[in-house]
């Protein structure tokens, strides 16, 4: 027998009947539901950038990030920010672009530095006189950290490099080959980090 010829049968204050109304909304229900889960979900919108990188970066977008260990122990999360015209790895100083450490532990900023200075060596940058130079600099620079602390870097083209602490200005380096050298430790092709290397250029070209 059909609903409607069931309808026609029973009272109108038959428990039957709303029990059988009952069930055909309930199925309704679920049959709308099942549709709805079955649409496809829209892609997650991507990250705002900081206040301080929107306004040094016009369209800034993230282009990549990643983490960096020491044997098990995690050191920093870096993200890497372009502006509209991205990065290009054939013309590294044609725009500007920003790398964010997030630092995951304490650590002293002589030490920052230090290790620093130790990277730009093993990447070939720079001549031994050059680098005492940019050491000394960055010893100057460089804070303390704790957790949760951000350190950042700005690439300026043609001029040299600008950090930030938690988006406050530290100093400015009007040093381009020292600007090559400090952001080579990342993106420089003989960085010793390949693979986080690659994770931060992930969408760098993208326009």
């Amino acid at each position: 027998m059909s609903l409607r010829q069931m309808l026609t049968f029973l009272p109108l204050n038959s428990a039957l009947l709303r029990r059988i109304l009952a069930g055909w909304v309930l199925a309704l229900c679920a049959s709308a539901a099942l549709t709805a889960t079955a649409a496809p979900l829209a892609p997650p919108a991507p990250p705002a950038p900081p206040t301080f990188i929107a306004q040094e970066l016009p369209m800034a977008r993230l282009a990549g990030q990643g983490n960096f260990t020491w044997f098990t122990l995690r050191i920093y999360h870096i993200q890497m920010w372009v502006g509209a015209a991205g990065y290009r790895q054939d013309a590294p100083d044609a725009a500007p672009f920003l790398l964010d450490l997030r630092y995951a532990r304490t650590l002293d900023g002589q030490k920052i530095a230090e290790a620093s200075a130790s990277q730009m060596e093993k990447i070939g940058a720079g001549n031994s006189a050059q680098r005492q130079a940019w050491r000394l600099k960055m010893i100057s620079i460089f804070p303390d950290v704790v957790e949760g602390d951000h350190l950042s870097g700005l690439f300026l083209p043609g001029i040299g490099a600008r950090f930030y602490l938690n988006g406050k200005v530290l100093a400015e380096v009007p040093d381009l080959e020292f600007a090559r050298a400090f952001f080579g430790i990342w993106l420089a092709p003989t960085s010793t980090a390949p693979d986080l290397r690659h994770a931060l250029l992930q969408d760098a070209a993208r326009p």
